[in-house]
């Protein structure tokens, strides 16, 4: 039970560091676009170039 002692303020100072983390990034727009990225992805420009000269055989 004495473990209690120590654990208990751990576990709150953790919690506390875990809420300043998470303000921290929703203030500096780390969730703004979070479905952008993955779309850039899959919507890739797959066409290819056109070659600028005639072709040759």
């Amino acid at each position: 039970m004495d473990i209690l002692i120590l654990l208990i303020p751990l576990s709150l100072v953790i919690v506390g560091v875990i809420a300043w983390i998470m303000l921290w990034a929703a203030k500096n727009g780390q969730f703004d676009d979070l479905e952008g990225p993955a779309h850039s992805v899959i919507m890739d420009d797959d066409t290819p170039p056109k070659p600028n000269g005639p072709a040759k055989p």
